[in-house]
């Protein structure tokens, strides 16, 4: 993969990111999803509106960090499908309100990308998760990053399928702009 460039085609790279604590901001990021029917027919298409992390990178580049979504603040703009998917058959808001990623390993690399590695917590359960992540822009106090992904929601114990319309994968699409918290 070649370098990315800004404006300037100046080559953007993730290991210029500076060392220090980092907080998503979540007026600028977006967490989408999309689940395919199997006719195709319907595709679900839905955003979570609150979503929040922080991170710190260390000197030389590695990184780790936390997003956390709030589960109840997924719209479909459907409302009454949306209170199907907070409720029992999918993802049981009451007893399990967040879906959290914790990134245990973020390793920029020279091209603008960053291989990331963590553990995704859905509905209580917790399964190991690796993706790369895309740098949109750096700068001294802001790095944004996007990345496409997808998960067997089975995986984690949301099963409902009424007929068989759902297709086992979720697709999701993470867009996080972190700032630079000053010392």
């Amino acid at each position: 993969m070649s370098d990315i460039t800004d404006g300037s085609q100046r080559a953007i790279s993730l290991t210029d990111v500076t060392p220090g604590h980092w907080t998503l901001d979540p007026a600028q990021s977006t967490v989408n999803i999309e689940n395919k029917s199997i006719w195709g027919l319907v595709n679900v298409k839905g955003v979570f509106t609150k979503v929040v992390g922080e991170g710190e990178v260390l000197a030389g580049g590695s990184a780790h960090g936390t997003l956390t979504i709030d589960v109840a603040s997924l719209d479909t703009k459907h409302a009454k499908r949306d209170i199907h998917l907070r409720g029992t058959d999918f993802f049981d808001v009451d007893k399990h309100p967040s879906i959290t990623f914790t990134a245990t390993s973020v390793t920029a690399n020279r091209n603008g990308t960053a291989e990331v590695t963590g553990e995704l917590t859905v509905r209580g359960t917790t399964r190991p998760l690796a993706l790369t992540a895309q740098a949109s822009e750096v700068s001294a106090d802001a790095v944004t990053l996007t990345a496409s992904l997808s998960v067997e929601r089975t995986n984690f114990g949301i099963t409902w399928n009424q007929l068989g319309m759902l297709k086992p994968v979720t697709f999701v699409t993470i867009t996080a702009r972190f700032t630079r918290q000053s010392a």
